[in-house]
């Protein structure tokens, strides 16, 4: 036996007949070295009589050493449960004595029991068994989930000791007795068998849930109220049983056709989760009775073909004109796969309630696409001015490897509660198909349960098994009423399976052989529910037929109608909040006007300067505020974050919604924009670019939690939904891009030319090499550039807060929509020479080319400098530094669209064979080099031979030296002013 040291801190012992052996443990320690027992345990010891046996001392320390029990008089009445009399424990305080194991026995009861049946045993013998039943009805709400009949593959999972009332000491005997059950719903006693009976029935049939984690004691108990009182189902009408059988067939017709017809084609077939189809109309007609107008839907590739044809309303005859692959691209784009695709449509419920259901693109990073979806909601919620968030719902279909996988999952999980970011609650659906591509859960996720991290929120998780419909049915109503009562996510997790493997042509076995023995002995979902209804009466086998017999006629005739000759795909034109706007080419934009009158500029800086009465600002603001008077006195110059102000102002004036998100962006990350204030004595706050007027634009400007993919695929699905309004983005540093790439990627740079889809948004990416190390000085210039093709972006560089303030402007004023990257300062925030005048902001617009006077060019020197961004100001500096006038420097402002007629206009007054060098910050293998090198043709070589001066080829950005930086900065501007 290990000797333990005296005071290690440990649990409460409660002493009772399972707890003797570890009393017995801690004896033999005392006799064998008395400073080796606790102090507490010591002094015990010493009280009794000196011994061999070490048993029967242990059994006197028990029975003589402890106080009586104190006995309540209440526990005389049997049917009061013992948690309504909170729970009295006769305790002794312990410490937890390494090598000595505390006791293990299935149950330990509170009191001991008296089993003479007279005085006070009796009562604590009523009040011991009702604690034992209570603990009983708590270990079922808790993990009767276990056990539940959720898996249609009936694989096997370990049952808790817990769930068997003989784990509690309750024999056969037992069964029959009465007991309290107050803290259940319905009658207020029952038989032992009828409570098990009850609690089984609602927690461990075919719908399993997790609910017991939520802090909040009234969700919980309005949960159990809503399943305990119906034993967790639902009485389902025979209109509503025979809906359900239609659309498992539509659902499973509409894969063996496909099968059938397009033989060996991907499709990624729904079959084995057919269920998808009613759960997904059950919840659309429940939310449209509800009073839901709009409902947007995103999902993964596998069934969502199934999903478009029987959900969303696409004809079948337009999926299957896709699998001929017909169309000219000439005609079509580039496009993508069908099962990428998204649609929209109207549905109507049985009681007449429309419906708009929008089902979002989603290229294969299959989670990314959950926070676009909710930015689509919110977005339209601030449309028709739902502040409660009451009249729109997401859905969002998740594949169970994917939704544990993939980190973005907690990230929208986090987001949905959130001020900035609430929809007013998602809906979750799981389809599980208990395998990835080949990936077993064991070897995909340490959580039992994929959808364990859902579990971060307060909502409850309900399992069901895909077999079951009414169940479905059950948990659908369940999981909408909880929404439409909480305004909070829900989350249904079906269980099924894949009917085939990952796609068609894949074979599954060769990885899962056993699984897939299993699932080829399985019916159909349709089948076991068709023979469910049968047996009930619901439904003859004549009926059953005709419904299979026309689904297959209305199937055939859209594939004749998609063989035609003539058939053309749809190729909507823009409506709605769109019917106004458009894409395309860059020869498309007209070049509008972005200037606003100065004294309207004046007076909208000197509203931005007003706070409410009493309202305590910030010392250190106050001088901040003073500058913005003296900047609309015209007493000095703007700088770059008046300048933003300004532009903000100026829209939301002329009712234009400002929308702005990102880490700290109320503030700014260097403390330049504090646009939301704080008063210091009582933290409210105020934004005074929201009471600019009371007919004013909504304004927005939300602190992000530390999210980029997350947060960036919302913004991006926000602007989709509101191309009237400024939708912008900022990072915290530039280079926090890098871990929203895949929004930037699949979404924001290609999704006009696979989906017809534009978008307006605006990312703001702090960029600049100022010795922060190479984390915090590229915002990556190259990456954008490199999926810079099919005008589909903007990437502009501004130098000056004029520039930004057009740029931002310009992104709303004219009717052209594409996203735009601007690279934002940091030191230029505040740099004496980054200014901008009052008149500069009143006329004119945005440059793409910022030339200087050719007539710095000397005999001495005849280069010309191209460069963009901070490196400007560095060259111009060292220049005045050095006392020479040339070379002349040309501003490249908007680096894609290249604005190559603004250069050549540029260039024109020079010698042709007037060397030019690009003049960068970054490494040569960065930055916006080989981009322009790319952009600059062997006619124009011919004409102005390019070169270019920057750092080495690199790995990394940037140094993380500050005196390395300052040496390498100093050396590449004079290598680019002074001849090499």
């Amino acid at each position: 036996m290990a000797t333990p040291a005296a005071d290690v801190d440990g649990p409460q012992l409660q002493l009772n007949s399972q707890s003797l052996d570890y009393v017995e443990q801690l004896y033999a320690l005392y006799q064998d070295n008395p400073d080796a027992a606790p102090a507490d345990w010591r002094a015990l010891f010493g009280e009794l009589a000196n011994g061999t046996d070490r048993k029967s001392s242990a059994t006197k320390l028990t029975a003589q050493a402890l106080p009586a029990p104190v006995v309540d008089a209440r526990l005389a009445d049997p049917t009061l449960a013992a948690s309504q009399l909170g729970e009295p424990k006769l305790v002794l305080e312990s410490h937890r004595v390494p090598g000595l194991a505390p006791p293990t026995a299935p149950f330990s009861p509170a009191y001991p029991v008296n089993g003479n049946g007279s005085g006070n045993g009796k009562h604590e013998e009523l009040a011991a068994r009702q604690e034992r039943v209570d603990q009983l009805i708590r270990n079922y709400r808790v993990r009767g989930h276990i056990i539940s009949d959720i898996d249609p593959l009936d694989q096997f999972r370990p049952r808790p000791p817990e769930l068997d009332p003989a784990y509690y000491g309750f024999t056969e005997a037992d069964y029959d007795r009465v007991f309290s059950t107050r803290t259940m719903q319905g009658p207020k006693q029952r038989t032992l068998r009828e409570i098990v009976s009850w609690l089984q029935n609602t927690y461990c049939r075919a719908i399993g849930v997790q609910f017991m984690h939520i802090d909040d004691l009234v969700i919980r108990e309005w949960l159990q109220s809503r399943m305990e009182e119906t034993e967790n189902r639902t009485e389902l009408s025979r209109d509503e049983q025979l809906r359900i059988l239609k659309k498992l067939n539509e659902a499973a017709s509409f894969e063996q056709f496909l099968q059938t017809k397009f033989t060996g084609a991907k499709s990624f077939s729904l079959e084995g989760g057919e269920s998808l189809i009613p759960l997904l109309d059950m919840a659309l007609e429940k939310a449209g009775n509800d009073g839901i107008n709009e409902v947007v839907i995103a999902m993964a590739h596998r069934g969502r073909l199934n999903v478009l044809a029987n959900v969303i309303g696409k004809r079948p005859r337009e999926i299957f004109r896709e699998f001929m692959d017909l169309e000219s691209p000439q005609r079509t784009g580039p496009g993508d796969v069908k099962y990428h695709l998204g649609y929209s449509g109207d549905w109507v419920t049985g009681k007449g309630n429309k419906v708009h259901l929008s089902l979002c693109f989603n290229p294969s990073h299959l989670e990314y696409v959950d926070g676009v979806a909710m930015g689509r909601m919110r977005a339209k919620q601030d449309r028709y001015g739902d502040a409660q968030r009451q009249k729109g719902m997401v859905v969002l279909v998740h594949g169970d490897a994917a939704f544990a996988g993939e980190g973005v999952v907690q990230e929208i999980l986090n987001m949905s509660e959130l001020p900035g970011y609430r929809v007013g609650g998602t809906l979750h659906v799981i389809v599980n198909n208990q395998i990835g591509f080949t990936t077993t859960p064991i070897e995909a996720r340490s959580s039992a349960y994929a959808t364990d991290v859902a579990k971060l929120l307060q909502i409850p998780i309900f399992h069901v098994n895909g077999e079951d419909p009414e169940a479905v049915a059950q948990a659908v109503r369940l999981a909408l009423d909880f929404r439409k009562e909480f305004q909070r996510d829900a989350v249904i997790d079906m269980y099924c399976y894949r009917q085939r493997g990952h796609n068609e042509g894949d074979e599954p076995s060769f990885t899962q052989p056993l699984m897939y023995q299993a699932i080829g002995a399985q019916n159909s979902v349709r089948e076991g529910y068709l023979k469910r209804l049968l047996a009930l009466g619901g439904i003859t086998a004549d009926e059953a037929e005709q419904i299979a017999k026309d689904r297959h006629a209305k199937l055939e005739a859209d594939f004749a109608s998609a063989k035609a000759r003539d058939f053309q795909l749809a190729n909507p034109t823009p409506t709605g909040p769109w019917a106004n706007y458009y894409g395309g080419p860059f020869e498309k934009a007209p070049n509008v006007v972005t200037g606003v009158e100065q004294e309207r500029l004046v007076e909208l800086l000197e509203k931005l300067t007003v706070v409410p009465e009493g309202f305590h600002i910030h010392p250190k603001l106050v001088r901040a505020m003073e500058r913005k008077r003296q900047m609309a006195a015209g007493e000095e110059p703007l700088d770059w974050a008046t300048a933003e102000s300004l532009a903000f102002a100026s829209l939301a004036a002329q009712g234009v919604r400002i929308r702005l998100s990102g880490q700290d962006c109320e503030r700014g990350t260097f403390s330049q924009r504090h646009a939301v204030l704080h008063d210091v004595k009582d933290g409210n706050k105020f934004m005074p670019l929201a009471h600019l007027s009371p007919d004013q634009g909504p304004v927005e400007i939300v602190n992000s939690p530390l999210s980029e993919a997350g947060v960036l695929g919302f913004d991006y699905g926000y602007s989709l939904d509101c191309p009237e309004g400024l939708v912008a983005w900022e990072a915290q540093f530039g280079d926090f891009a890098n871990a929203g790439q895949v929004i930037i990627d699949q979404f924001i740079a290609s999704a006009e030319v696979k989906w017809r889809r534009l978008s307006g948004l605006t990312l703001l990416l702090p960029h600049g090499f100022e010795g922060q190390g190479p984390e915090h000085s590229s915002a990556r210039l190259e990456r954008f550039l490199t999926l810079a093709a099919d005008d589909n972006i903007q990437v502009v560089c501004p130098t000056t807060p004029a520039q930004y303030f057009h740029c931002l402007r310009r992104q709303v004023v004219r009717p052209w929509r594409k996203p735009l990257v601007i690279m934002t300062p940091k030191s230029l925030l505040r740099h004496k020479e980054c200014v901008s005048t009052m008149a500069e902001l009143s006329r004119g617009r945005f440059h793409g080319v910022l030339p200087e006077s050719t007539s710095r060019l000397s005999d001495r020197d005849t280069r010309v400098i191209l460069c963009s961004g901070k490196v400007y100001f560095d060259l111009r500096a060292r220049r005045q530094q050095l006392g020479i006038d040339g070379p002349p420097i040309i501003r490249i402002e908007q680096l894609y669209p290249l604005p190559m007629n603004q250069l050549l206009a540029a260039l024109a007054p020079l010698p042709k064979g007037t060397p030019l060098v690009w003049v960068q910050e970054e490494p040569e293998n960065m930055g916006a080099w080989r981009f322009l090198r790319s952009m600059w043709d062997d006619s124009l070589c011919l004409q102005y031979p390019l070169k270019c001066i920057s750092r080495p080829a690199s790995a990394s950005p940037a140094t993380g030296s500050k005196t390395a930086h300052e040496r390498e900065q100093a050396e590449l501007v004079d290598r680019a002013l002074l001849r090499e």
